[in-house]
């Protein structure tokens, strides 16, 4: 009889809401949450080595976040409480963000349809960016003018952009720094459109 009575008692005490109506903890903050499970849970933060501040890619808004690394690998990704955009906060797409670098299901190849070909081919992402460097150079020169009607121009018709409105600031002034040096005079933004 008292080893069930013992037994009964070892089981309420391990209830949550038990030791929540009848221990010093009323509201279930505190002891009277926790069990054996949470007791031995370790926070992702913690076992951290360091931590580095970036920018969500996913909109123009900018949300601050701490990225949380150990071992050069991503452990989690939380809101900056130093930013003054975001103060700490992300919507779900940032706060799932760690997701697009430590997915095993992320895509690390460029998908390349070569011309004329009827088959799709995976390229390197550093083959793929060389392609494209040589591309742009190629388009730039074929479609460079000194002059134009005797005016020196000194531009390429070959290039053009639109840049988007979910670009920030900086990275549309980078742009049009870019196509400028280049000697693209057809830049635009779609947010002006």
């Amino acid at each position: 009889m008292g080893g069930t009575i013992y037994r009964v008692k070892t089981w309420l005490d391990s209830w949550p809401v038990f030791r929540q109506l009848t221990g010093s903890d009323p509201l279930g903050r505190g002891h009277a949450a926790r069990s054996k499970a949470t007791e031995n849970v370790t926070s992702r933060t913690a076992t951290a080595d360091r931590v580095v501040k970036s920018i969500c890619p996913y909109c123009a808004v900018g949300c601050g976040q701490r990225v949380f690394v150990n071992d050069e690998k991503i452990v989690q990704i939380e809101g900056d409480p130093d930013s003054p955009v975001s103060r700490g906060r992300l919507c779900p797409k940032g706060s799932a963000s760690k997701s697009l670098v430590t997915s095993p299901t992320r895509v690390t190849t460029v998908k390349y349809r070569a011309p004329y070909a009827t088959e799709w081919q995976d390229l390197e992402l550093d083959t793929a960016m060389e392609m494209i460097a040589d591309r742009v150079l190629a388009a730039r020169t074929k479609g460079w003018q000194d002059t134009d009607g005797g005016k020196r121009v000194n531009r390429t018709m070959g290039i053009a952009s639109l840049g988007g409105a979910t670009l920030d600031n900086e990275e549309n002034y980078l742009m049009k720094k870019l196509y400028s040096a280049m000697g693209a005079i057809q830049i635009e933004n779609q947010a002006r459109i």
